[in-house]
């Protein structure tokens, strides 16, 4: 008879009892046995959070071997993919395996079906046999292992109109447009930073839905190397080149393009630090500024607003809201400008 465990996971977590498995140092990845609340899931591809890759791949100088090394150090002494770094994980793509019995009645899941887990690697037992292939520019890792799914974690299945590949990129970053979709209002100027990179182009798309005809969307990259993704789609109004951790330098040009005004909308995707103040001052008084990027400081946003007397409303982003895997996947249909560019990078 399978063990009773707890919605939340924190059976697993070890040596730290009342903790939640996000902030557990270490959890238990022994899939020998199941408790009746969990879905074992053989594991097929990691996708690694765009933060935390870019900290494992410059650790690991860009070479494939010892950014496997690093990835299977991490998973073996704390049972999960949690950055040490940047505390952030990603997800996964994998099989149902084997279902517990407390849940068996009560998903609409079987053996064999392949799902996306959308919940993240930094809180989810994971366990590596080899890895067997890092696809560096699509931050993913091809796996032979398995992973545990707690009774409240949340996951999707696979599409069957898209590649898995492209299904698990979206996947990751779904919270973005999806929020986006509810901070947004029309006649708003928004802008993106990041616009270039995955979560970035899907923002800028469900920006420009919700502002119409009568909005603005100014995409903000760090370098002219990609500006031709950005140039050539239909959804966005203006480019900016400039580096979010120059925030005057950043505020100047955005004060040109608006004439002053600033934007109502900044939406933050970049995966890089110190850009929490760029953010910040090109949103107007009582703006509202969103903050995907795990390479946010919470610290530096909150004290940086009011050390320039800046009123604005910051949101953390939250990778869950409800409805953000259809949303985001229902872009790709939608758009045939990114269903060409997201295959091209992802599969």
């Amino acid at each position: 008879m399978q063990k009773k465990g707890n919605p939340y996971g924190i059976h697993r977590v070890i040596g730290e009892e009342g903790t939640l498995p996000q902030a557990a140092k270490k959890v238990d990845n022994d899939m020998s046995f199941l408790y009746d609340n969990e879905i074992l899931c053989d594991v097929i591809t990691l996708n690694v959070d765009a933060a935390s890759f870019a900290v494992i791949k410059e650790k690991g100088e860009g070479e494939a071997g010892k950014i496997s090394a690093i990835i299977l150090d991490i998973v073996a002494k704390q049972g999960k993919l949690k950055n040490p770094w940047t505390g952030s994980g990603g997800m996964f793509i994998g099989t149902v395996a084997k279902i517990g019995d407390a849940l068996a009645h009560k998903v609409d899941l079987k053996e064999g079906d392949k799902i996306a887990s959308l919940v993240s690697l930094s809180l989810t037992p994971l366990r590596i046999d080899e890895i067997t292939n890092v696809h560096i520019e699509k931050d993913q890792v091809d796996i032979k292992g398995q992973a545990i799914l707690f009774e409240s974690g949340l996951w999707a299945k696979l599409p069957h109109d898209m590649p898995e590949p492209l299904a698990l990129a979206l996947l990751d970053v779904a919270g973005a447009p999806a929020q986006v979709d509810r901070l947004v209002k029309s006649g708003d100027t928004v802008a993106v930073i990041g616009a270039r990179g995955k979560s970035g182009l899907l923002c800028c798309y469900q920006a420009k839905k919700r502002v119409g005809a009568s909005g603005r969307i100014i995409a903000i990259l760090h370098r002219e190397k990609g500006r031709d993704d950005v140039d050539a789609a239909p959804f966005i109004d203006d480019i900016i080149i400039s580096s979010a951790d120059k925030p005057l330098e950043l505020l100047g040009k955005v004060e040109d393009v608006t004439g002053g005004k600033l934007c109502d909308v900044v939406i933050n995707c970049v995966s890089r630090e110190n850009c929490e103040m760029g953010a910040i001052m090109i949103t107007r008084e009582r703006g509202k500024v969103y903050f995907f990027s795990m390479a946010t400081s919470f610290t530096k946003a909150a004290l940086g607003a009011e050390g320039i007397g800046k009123d604005v409303e910051m949101i953390i982003g939250n990778g869950y809201c409800k409805g953000h895997a259809d949303l985001t996947l229902n872009i790709m249909r939608e758009s045939d400008y990114l269903k060409e560019l997201y295959l091209k990078r992802y599969c």
